[in-house]
């Protein structure tokens, strides 16, 4: 079970889209040069001047700090403003990816470009090079990697804010023991008496700082949208439910990640006092003395869950209680799955590690994972019902995992906002990876983001069913409701749209497709 639960956490993790820009982070030192002293398209911010980075259809502004540093006496605080500066500030490499271990995923390390540092609360702008009388919507990304990984510079949002005609927002957030650590110590500091989340409190923050500079890089600051995926899809969902988000958004998409339970504050607490005394520190003065590789390092120990969790007042409740209650933010939502979430948790776990999932292993897999409820699994999942074990534990976990959740938040939204659903399914989404794989692995987690993002080259439907996702976020994005020019109109929930190469559609089968009558009841 392990292995296999490891796997589930990384399948948690955002995937890539289109490389970044391959360059060195900003360190404080070269922060700023003398006015003039380079070409570059320049911005004024409330902080500063930013000279960013020309381009033929987008300019990119990227390692603008949203905040200050969160080291020394700051780790594990709240974030507070970044400083002002003189002069024009360099804005044409992106910050510090944030402290995290090293990632092996089909699309690479998830770091992004730089050396992962405390020091990096830092954000990239892309916007159109092509100048407008109007101001453009905005979209803030955030992105996944199961609360331990990524950066925002590892997405280019070139693209899409070019053909989207958007302005774009890439940010990075605090991960892992630095971003999501409680502790009794840590919540006597709080005016609140909480502690942890601070990953999210960072996001927060990011937001804050469009609401107050966007309009410097011709960003609508009253239309802003806010997605992402997995971890980033689920943050998304928790800022709907965060007092504190309020005001902050004005749209929401959030991509195989929306409901996941979080643990409650006392157990996270309890969690992180085992992990500090295992680091034989008995209160916070002596965490916050130790060198972030030794913290870093610590971490990987399984005495803690790096997420966030329900403290009571920046996560009052769990999101899917909020949802029912209509105690959340009222904007429309966008949110979906792909149609083989689990077949990267299954090619993580078994190909790609060098084994194979086998007829004889795939009822001893089933059984880790989900116990007394393993016979009814098993019935319902019956290998004669699919092409290989492979795939009847990726329909598993596709549909115990991501599916039937997100279906059942998109439910919920519905009866007090817009909410849609849909269903990516471009089953050759990943082919270009070529992936020494025994099973076929389908439209998995993850596989969507470069169709949202642009830069997908495979055939011409896919590259016509790439345009139209990039038409329909961004369409959404303008107006809160996902349309694209001669595109299919997409209709709210209970209809889900099925986005595939060989065309798009609405459905009303989906719950039963998925089994969702399974996994809606709750365990015995």
């Amino acid at each position: 079970m392990g292995v296999l639960s490891a796997a589930l956490l990384l399948s948690a993790v955002g995937t890539a889209v289109t490389p970044a820009e391959a360059a060195t982070p900003v360190t404080p030192a070269e922060a700023a040069t003398p006015a003039g002293s380079s070409e570059g398209p320049t911005v004024t911010t409330r902080y500063g001047q930013l000279r960013g980075k020309a381009g033929t259809t987008a300019h990119a502004y990227l390692g603008i700090p949203y905040a200050a540093p969160p080291v020394g006496s700051l780790r594990w605080k709240p974030p507070v403003r970044p400083a002002r500066w003189t002069g024009v500030r360099d804005a044409t490499t992106p910050g510090n990816p944030c402290m995290q271990l090293p990632s092996s995923t089909p699309w690479g390390n998830l770091a992004g470009p730089g050396t992962p540092s405390e020091d990096c609360l830092y954000l990239n702008v892309h916007a159109p090079a092509q100048r407008s009388p109007l101001k453009r919507p905005v979209m803030v990304w955030i992105h996944g990697g199961g609360f331990t990984v990524g950066s925002g510079s590892f997405y280019d949002g070139g693209t899409l804010a070019a053909e989207g005609d958007v302005v774009t927002v890439h940010l990075n957030y605090r991960l892992g023991a630095f971003g999501y650590f409680a502790h009794p110590g840590l919540a006597e500091e709080s005016p609140h008496g909480v502690s942890g989340n601070y990953g999210l409190l960072d996001q927060q923050a990011a937001l804050r700082w469009v609401r107050d500079n966007i309009a410097a890089f011709g960003g609508d600051p009253g239309n802003v949208t806010v997605f992402g995926e997995s971890a980033g899809g689920g943050s998304v969902c928790q800022h709907l439910v965060s007092p504190s988000a309020a005001g902050l958004f004005d749209r929401a998409i959030a991509q195989s990640g929306c409901g996941f339970p979080l643990p409650t504050r006392e157990s996270q607490q309890n969690d992180g006092r085992a992990w500090a005394d295992s680091l034989g520190c008995a209160d916070v003065a002596c965490l916050r003395a130790r060198p972030a590789g030794d913290l870093l390092a610590a971490s990987a120990r399984p005495t803690a869950r790096w997420v966030p969790h329900v403290d009571g007042a920046v996560l009052p409740e769990q999101v899917t209680d909020a949802l029912a209650s209509g105690r959340f933010h009222r904007v429309p939502v966008l949110q979906g799955t792909t149609a083989d979430e689990g077949r990267l948790t299954v090619a993580t776990t078994y190909d790609l590690a060098g084994r194979r999932l086998t007829a004889e292993g795939y009822p001893a897999a089933v059984r880790a994972l989900y116990g007394a409820r393993a016979d009814e699994v098993l019935a319902r999942y019956p290998l004669s019902g699919h092409g290989s074990p492979a795939e009847a534990l990726g329909a598993v976990l596709t549909d115990s995992r991501f599916a039937c959740p997100q279906s059942r938040t998109a439910a919920l939204m519905a009866g007090h906002t817009r909410s849609y659903q849909y269903e990516f399914a471009d089953r050759h989404s990943m082919d270009y990876l070529d992936l020494p794989l025994s099973f076929p692995i389908g439209a998995p987690h993850g596989s969507e983001i470069r169709y949202v993002f642009g830069g997908v080259t495979g055939t011409p439907a896919q590259r016509a069913l790439a345009d139209t996702m990039l038409g329909y976020w961004t369409g959404f994005a303008r107006t809160g409701l996902p349309y694209a020019a001669n595109a299919p109109r997409w209709s709210p929930y209970p209809k889900v749209q099925t986005l595939a190469p060989e065309g798009i559609a609405p459905t009303l089968t989906f719950p039963r497709d998925h089994r969702c009558d399974l996994w809606d009841r709750p365990a015995a």
